[in-house]
């Protein structure tokens, strides 16, 4: 944008069909821009400039493992993150955790270093470490080989992370890690995620008890709900814990999505999340611990056919929750930022008022398409 377009614009009203300001939508507002950022929301007058479509933070997402045709765990190196951001951004992502899985500790050791350099740039919150603290039987498509119980070089990691005042949430089963090392972590400042464990209900509450805050993938590689075994999915959603959700119509489906959020409705404790890999943004294969995954069809499988990953993006993950699931498009914005900015504890990414225009973006009326707020102005 050319030097002295900002000024005019300072003096101007936009007045778009939808607002969303982090925790409501609005349709008769407009906003006011000031100095790149959003300076206030108001009333619009009738001189203001229309905009079609709907206004709103761009998205937030907690668990990104690749994008760009690059995977945090086989390029954990400041370009590969940046790669992978740039990728994500495309489609009105705008801050995201990279997410390394479990793989050799050298591997986790280089995306520590990588997230500490590059910290707050492009929207890179921090790190996401996926294992390798898990339940061999609700692995997935994690490395059987790399699976431990927690020990002292990932606790080390987490130290040197949160010295650099670096955000990490961190997915562990009680099956691989005591409550002693929860409340380690907690201690640390770390958000400790509940995931990829076949855990009963009790063990669940322990956890909790202990500081875990949050479930990573609601359904997906963890103990299911029966009535009289509630398992790590009904102990999560009978406790106060946020969790994420794969809402990619194959990972989980709709249905038991729209049972979580009625089960949780007006607590804003479900956040959408891609678990995206390689594939967006890039090409329709990868390798991952030396075997090609493939996309078909939107899924990724590997060799075996199993699902490995997903090829999604948060704005696709809004568009279904509103087309297929069947939420309103505030809870379904909600999800995707406001939400997940309150888990790691990002304010700042909570509301419209405030936001660099850099990183609002503009819904289509079908939600088909975003785009960058700033190209449109």
């Amino acid at each position: 944008m050319p030097h002295g377009r900002h000024k005019p614009m300072n003096d101007r009203i936009f007045k778009p069909n939808a607002l969303f300001d982090g925790l409501h939508l609005q349709r008769d507002a407009g906003f006011r821009i000031s100095n790149g950022r959003i300076a206030e929301i108001v009333d619009a007058t009738p001189q203001a400039r229309q905009l079609a479509g709907c206004v709103s933070p761009g998205f937030v997402d907690l668990q990104v493992n690749g994008g760009g045709g690059v995977m945090v765990n086989t390029t954990p190196t400041p370009d590969g993150f940046l790669t992978i951001a740039a990728a994500h951004r495309k489609h009105g992502t705008t801050a995201i955790l990279p997410t390394v899985i479990t793989d050799h500790p050298d591997v986790l050791d280089r995306a520590v270093q990588a997230a500490i350099a590059c910290i707050g740039q492009d929207g890179l919150l921090g790190l996401h470490i996926e294992g390798p603290h898990i339940a061999q039987a609700r692995r997935g498509t994690h490395a059987s080989e790399f699976i431990r119980p927690m020990d002292e070089r990932t606790l080390d990691c987490v130290r040197a992370l949160r010295a650099h005042d670096v955000p990490v949430m961190i997915t562990v089963a009680p099956e691989a890690a005591t409550t002693a090392d929860i409340s380690d972590l907690t201690n640390l400042g770390a958000i400790v995620s509940l995931g990829h464990t076949d855990a009963t209900a009790g063990e669940i509450d322990a956890a909790l008890s202990a500081g875990a805050r949050c479930g990573t993938h609601l359904f997906n590689a963890m103990s299911q709900m029966q009535g009289r075994a509630p398992g790590a999915v009904g102990a999560l959603l009978a406790s106060d814990a946020h969790f994420g959700m794969i809402c990619d119509g194959h990972h989980v489906d709709d249905r038991m999505i729209k049972l979580a959020l009625n089960a949780v409705a007006g607590q804003n404790r479900a956040f959408a999340v891609s678990d995206a890999m390689a594939t967006v943004g890039g090409p329709d294969h990868f390798v991952l611990y030396g075997q090609t995954i493939t996309q078909a069809d939107g899924r990724l499988v590997n060799s075996a056919g199993n699902l490995a990953g997903a090829h999604l993006t948060l704005h696709e993950a809004v568009k279904r929750l509103v087309d297929s699931v069947g939420v309103s498009l505030g809870t379904a914005l909600r999800m995707a930022t406001s939400t997940p900015a309150a888990v790691i504890a990002k304010p700042a990414l909570r509301q419209l008022v405030g936001q660099r225009i850099e990183n609002v973006i503009v819904l289509s009326e079908d939600l088909a398409t975003t785009t960058p707020l700033m190209t449109i102005l």
